[in-house]
């Protein structure tokens, strides 16, 4: 295919998943009521109360829309990895594009997973340790957009740490990951995890703890993935 064949072929995949996005935002929005009582859940068993108070006349409107924006796009994963796996298809050998379903699979309950994994340890957990700081005579009042921010960027950030067996299965899928090489560099990736966590989680040693532990675990999957995928493409 010419160049600019694909460019409007990327073109058209784009407006396919800008479409379906929005579809998906829609289809959050009229849920959205029940969907910030889900995401406040947690801040209702805290040892120390903390009260969130909307402090500008758009708040709510702009969370609103905001988490409505966000739901559609978790919703929507399995259409956008559909497209991405389709404009890179052409590359791959015929027997390498009867992946996509296991990987349109995979990628959505790996991004599942770390949702769940965020909202059901790492922001407990960070909301104890930051209400448990404050005192006496200060009351724990915080801005319902902060805190909306704080748990999207939480449980965004564990969904997209989640997805690295996903990447290491393509990666190796093209030939650009061995085992062997991940095993040898090892320590390495122990840095940067720990960088990665302390990056996407608040600057508590407990968040840090709890996000570093899946991910070590994570990169050892990730090996035997890589594994996986290399031995089947020698056989």
């Amino acid at each position: 295919m010419p160049f600019l064949d694909h460019l409007e072929e990327l073109r058209w995949r784009l407006v396919k998943s800008l479409g379906t996005i929005l579809l998906g935002a829609a289809v959050t929005f009229y849920y959205i009521d029940p969907l910030i009582d889900f995401l406040i859940k947690p801040t209702q068993n805290l040892e120390s109360p903390m009260d969130l108070q909307v402090l500008k006349v758009q708040g709510m409107f702009m969370i609103k829309w905001g988490i409505a924006l966000i739901g559609g796009i978790v919703l929507t994963i399995p259409v956008l990895t559909y497209h991405i796996w389709k404009f890179i298809a052409p590359g791959l050998y015929m027997n390498e594009r009867r992946y996509v379903a296991p990987l349109i699979i995979f990628t959505y309950l790996s991004f599942l997973i770390g949702l769940t994994f965020a909202y059901t340890v790492i922001i407990p957990f960070s909301l104890e340790f930051f209400t448990s700081v404050g005192m006496e005579g200060i009351q724990n009042n915080f801005s319902i957009n902060y805190y909306f921010n704080f748990v999207t960027w939480l449980m965004i950030g564990s969904g997209l740490i989640f997805e690295l067996p996903v990447l290491v299965f393509i990666l190796s899928l093209f030939g650009l990951l061995t085992p062997e090489f991940m095993g040898h560099y090892r320590k390495h990736a122990i840095v940067i995890i720990l960088v990665l966590s302390a990056f996407i989680t608040p600057p508590d040693p407990v968040s840090l703890v709890l996000m570093s532990i899946p991910l070590l675990l994570l990169y050892e999957l990730s090996i035997g993935v890589s594994w996986l995928v290399n031995r089947r493409k020698h056989k």
